[in-house]
């Protein structure tokens, strides 16, 4: 499952407990991350999960959910 994927890599790249991350967990304002964790993270994310995410979109990936839905658009295109 995506989220549970996002979650260990949320948990090893910004080194929060996982119990604190929820879907609606800001990146940023919740979970502390700051432009190079955000950087690393999606660095991470493309890697362990085969995906492509534009530096245009990176905007908009503001909470875990964000996060989600994007990987589940574009692996459904």
């Amino acid at each position: 499952m995506i989220l549970e994927k996002v979650k260990e890599i949320l948990v090893e790249e910004l080194d929060v407990e996982e119990e604190n991350i929820k879907p609606e967990s800001k990146i940023k304002d919740d979970l502390g991350a700051d432009s190079l964790d955000l950087f690393e993270l999606i660095s991470k994310i493309e890697d362990e999960l085969e995906v492509t995410i534009e530096e245009d979109d990176y905007s908009k990936l503001v909470t875990v959910n964000n996060i989600v839905d994007y990987i589940e658009n574009k692996k459904s295109n």
